[in-house]
């Protein structure tokens, strides 16, 4: 199906997934990429949907806000940063070149393990070696730059490293706005952010992407972060395995 289709056909459910994904990341601070590109993947191409999310989450990022340069945890990003900018590489390289077939099958992979630990709110208190920075950075920046939803490895690696709430959400915003530039500067070199169609819809739904944002910032939901977290597992857990179908019928 081609862009043009879609673009007669699916707007309306392209406008509810992303008013979804970004109401919910203003209300918890994550979660976008993680949500929209799945559901986006389903309809139209992996080298449209990757593209176009970057761009709003990297708008996303600095519409949310900065962070404090003092509870940045400076000596963690010096090992994540230049790892992950290895793996941006990578994965913009396969993003290129490989079929859509077994993109939708790793994608859905990579969904269906972070739905599970999301429904069964898997996580621990066990500091992580330093050592698990090197697969955390690569995989992270590897399957951001392929699916736009590389947050998780990274997040999983610092939340057992960084056990103060304020320096881990500082040391995360510091590091998701580098890597998100890294992988624009990537995507330019690449050409995938050289085309008019993924600026030209970058554009039209910027206004549906901050309405949601202000309205997820501003509500005040009855729901606890594990609550809000398992939900959104479910829905994850969903996508995965219409992914999984989409990808079978690529074969």
């Amino acid at each position: 199906m081609s862009i043009e289709q879609v673009a007669a056909g699916d707007v309306a459910l392209t406008a509810t997934v992303l008013l979804v994904a970004y109401f919910i990341r203003g209300v918890t601070g994550f979660g976008s990429g993680l949500i929209s590109v799945p559901l986006l993947a389903l309809f139209l191409p992996l080298q449209f949907v990757v593209p176009m999310i970057l761009l709003l989450d990297f708008t996303a990022s600095i519409v949310i806000g900065g962070f404090n340069f003092k509870r940045v945890q400076w000596d963690e990003l010096g090992v994540l940063i230049p790892i992950g900018i290895v793996g941006v590489v990578l994965g913009t390289t396969l993003l290129v070149r490989l079929p859509s077939g077994p993109m939708l099958f790793t994608l859905a992979g990579f969904v269906f393990i972070y739905a599970v630990r999301s429904v069964l709110d898997i996580h621990g208190d066990k500091p992580a070696s330093r050592g698990w920075a090197v697969p955390a950075a690569l995989t992270g920046g590897t399957v951001g730059a392929l699916f736009g939803t590389g947050g998780p490895p990274y997040v999983i690696y610092l939340t057992h490293r960084i056990h103060d709430k304020s320096n881990l959400r500082a040391t995360l915003s510091a590091l998701f706005f580098t890597e998100g530039l890294a992988r624009i500067i990537s995507f330019l070199i690449a050409g995938l952010l050289m085309t008019a169609k993924v600026w030209a819809a970058y554009i039209a739904v910027l206004p549906l992407m901050l309405g949601a944002l202000y309205l997820g910032g501003r509500m005040h939901l009855g729901l606890t972060r594990a609550q809000m977290t398992r939900l959104m597992g479910v829905l994850l857990l969903v996508s995965s395995v219409s992914l999984f179908f989409k990808a079978m019928a690529h074969d």
